[in-house]
């Protein structure tokens, strides 16, 4: 084998595929999440433990386009942070960790604010179902091990402007 390097063919694209190349990689940054994988605009949320109150500041996806995506590619989630996804009506649903490399916690809420399940340390990538077991309207996903931290359990509640005035 030769130790030279090999050279690729000198070419061009025609300047009109060119333009398409560009214009598509410039909606792809445009796209794309911040640095931290964040989205820009968050709210806040507390959730009532025999601890006492934690403040949350997440992000709220409520179309099937952003739930479907998630917390999938980030690489961190930093605590006291999480998303919160809103399914518009209490049912079924169930998640999977397919392209998400943060274990999670991942609490089931009730319409009213009250936690009906908690799956703790999710594992990464995995494609095993997660469900609710119960029928919920929300899902808060946080950093593993945040549930344990702040002794949540079922009947806990969460609150916030979403779930009405805290109490």
């Amino acid at each position: 084998m030769s130790s030279r390097p090999v050279r690729a063919a000198n070419w061009r694209l025609p300047f009109s595929l060119s333009l398409v190349a560009g214009l598509v990689a410039l909606l792809v940054v445009l796209s794309a999440p911040d640095s931290q994988g964040q989205a820009a605009e968050t709210e806040p949320l507390t959730v009532v433990t025999q601890t006492g109150r934690h403040d949350f500041k997440v992000e709220v996806v409520a179309t099937p386009a952003d739930r479907a995506r998630g917390l999938m590619y980030r690489k961190s989630v930093p605590e006291g942070t999480g998303m919160l996804f809103d399914f518009q009506y209490e049912q079924p649903v169930s998640f999977w960790m397919k392209n998400t490399y943060v274990s999670l916690d991942m609490i089931f809420i009730r319409e009213n604010g009250a936690i009906a399940r908690i799956a703790s340390d999710t594992t990464p990538l995995s494609e095993d179902v997660v469900p609710s077991g119960v029928p919920v309207r929300y899902v808060l996903e946080v950093v593993a091990g945040t549930a344990k931290r702040l002794k949540m359990q079922p009947g806990d509640k969460v609150v916030s402007e979403r779930f009405g005035a805290a109490k």
